[in-house]
């Protein structure tokens, strides 16, 4: 089995999908601690041409705090109406699906990320499902790599795969003492770096299936 986990990230870039795509059990790291200035609840869109980055508002968000112990704050009618207008007149607007993810009366901070990225996974018709650490058996003392090891050995993953930003983080020389193959999954370079919904408001489904599979293992 290929095991994935990763920070729930909120309409994040292509890469992350095509690492929910490349594995086949896909972990949200919903019961770890929350990073400030990270990109958990921003990313960057285009508007007027250049980058703009879009910040969801978040309710009590700290340090101390897990990400499903945050609440999200009130600024997403407004983000609704920077995404719309920003891509009102783009090959592939879709308001319809930015409309349900802005309207959403989640409040918490995980559900409404992981509601969010469900609604771009069912749009594109992809295959793909999601679990929840907080919601599986796993060793809580353990830490970093560590406790990555214990949950793949307790779902007896050959293989783990995570984005490349974590070569830093993790030792495949350790993961194959333990018996599980390390990969780093690195997209294509060509590919856009903005937010999936960049993404999907200028490229039709069936090109964005074959971005999907523009990537490499490292």
């Amino acid at each position: 089995m290929t095991f994935g986990i990763m920070q729930p990230y909120f309409l994040p870039y292509l890469g992350y999908f095509q690492l929910m795509r490349a594995v086949d059990m896909f972990l949200y790291y919903d019961d770890v601690t929350y990073i400030k200035g990270g990109w958990i609840n921003r990313n960057n869109i285009c508007v007027g041409g250049k980058d703009y980055r879009f910040t969801l508002e978040l309710i009590g968000s700290s340090s101390f705090k897990k990400i499903n112990e945050i609440q999200v704050g009130t600024n997403r009618m407004k983000l609704f109406k920077t995404f719309s207008q920003a891509y009102s007149k783009a090959p592939y607007f879709n308001e319809e699906l930015i409309y349900n993810i802005f309207h959403s009366t989640e409040k918490n901070l995980f559900e409404y990320i992981k509601k969010s990225n469900r609604q771009v996974i069912n749009y594109l018709n992809e295959d793909i499902s999601c679990y929840v650490s907080s919601g599986i058996k796993k060793n809580n003392s353990l830490h970093g790599q560590d406790k990555i090891l214990d949950i793949c050995k307790r779902y007896k993953a050959t293989d783990y795969v995570n984005a490349i930003g974590g070569k830093k983080l993790y030792s495949k020389e350790v993961f194959k003492a333990n018996g599980i193959n390390l990969h780093f999954l690195k997209s294509s370079d060509d590919l856009p770096k903005r937010s999936i919904i960049d993404v999907i408001m200028n490229h039709s489904k069936e090109d964005i299936k074959e971005m999907l599979n523009k990537y490499s293992y490292e």
